[in-house]
């Protein structure tokens, strides 16, 4: 949003470490721009340029400037790995009593990690939905995750998080591709935004047959985890398949997360929300949770 004030050039950031950090706007993409930085000392990698010159990425709806206290707020209990450019909000509801709660009631946790991108934040401003460019995201998945999966393929999975179920989804539409004689190369696996579309329900495999897919190529090839992106967008008239419930915050109009909701529990989420407006719910990243039951039959 503020690229029009960036004019040419370059800019100098300020940092602690007392080195010259400079940044520069190149070539302009589809919705954005590729930024290159550069620094005068050579014995620090980006990432620690980061942790010192950056702060932390607060959502743009949170209208002040980042705190301390923001560096343990609004991280989860669950990051392993830096690469997201935001917290995967839905986790931040989840402490670890709650953890060991969720243990003694026999509720198993499977990890998986999508790296969250600056596009979970871009509204949908064109007129049509089959207008709007959806952001890629970085996955990673350990082979023990896809084995509880398919484990519990027939039970109940509950799913923490929109970033979540695009991942547990675009395996599924892995697993169907590797079905089909899909290998992926060493840059990884990729799903493209409407790839399921183009697939007829009838002749699609259960996700059971899917994630076998998936682990007959792993152990084939000698893998304990695979990595790839995926820009899947998941609206109205896509039928989920992995998950059978959904904890998520309550998300704002105009964004490919409410889109999402209704697609996962049908013409409801009007209901939801609308309780939710009515009763002083808090949305967003810091707001409440809610809990939602997969809508068996796709719109």
């Amino acid at each position: 949003g503020n690229a029009k004030k960036w004019k040419e050039g370059e800019l100098t950031l300020p940092t602690s470490k007392g080195m010259c950090l400079k940044a520069r706007k190149g070539e302009k993409l589809r919705d954005g721009y590729i930024i290159h930085f550069s620094w005068d000392n050579a014995d620090l990698s980006f990432a620690e340029i980061l942790e010192d010159a950056g702060k932390t990425p607060l959502p743009p709806y949170i209208d002040r400037q980042a705190e301390e206290d923001d560096k343990q707020r609004y991280q989860t209990i669950f990051a392993r790995y830096e690469g997201s450019v935001a917290a995967p909000t839905a986790a931040l509801h989840f402490s670890d009593r709650v953890m060991q709660s969720l243990a003694a009631r026999n509720i198993v946790p499977a990890y998986l990690t999508l790296h969250v991108g600056a596009g979970t934040f871009k509204p949908v401003s064109a007129k049509s939905i089959g207008d709007h460019h959806m952001h890629n995201e970085q996955i990673v998945v350990h082979r023990d995750a896809v084995v509880a999966l398919r484990d519990y393929s027939l039970k109940n999975i509950i799913c923490v998080g929109t970033t979540s179920l695009r991942t547990m989804e675009s395996l599924y539409w892995l697993g169907v591709k590797m079905q089909q004689g899909y290998e992926p190369g060493e840059e990884g696996f990729s799903i493209h935004q409407w790839e399921p579309y183009e697939h007829v329900s009838s002749q699609l495999p259960s996700p059971e047959e899917a994630l076998d897919a998936i682990l007959h190529h792993m152990d084939s090839h000698g893998l304990t985890g695979l990595h790839g992106e995926t820009s899947l967008i998941i609206v109205p008239g896509y039928r989920i398949r992995m998950a059978h419930v959904l904890v998520t915050n309550f998300h704002q109009p105009g964004s490919t997360l409410l889109l999402l909701v209704a697609a996962f529990i049908g013409n409801d989420w009007r209901k939801v929300y609308d309780f939710a407006l009515n009763n002083d719910f808090r949305f967003l990243s810091y707001g409440d949770s809610c809990l939602l039951f997969r809508n068996q039959d796709p719109l």
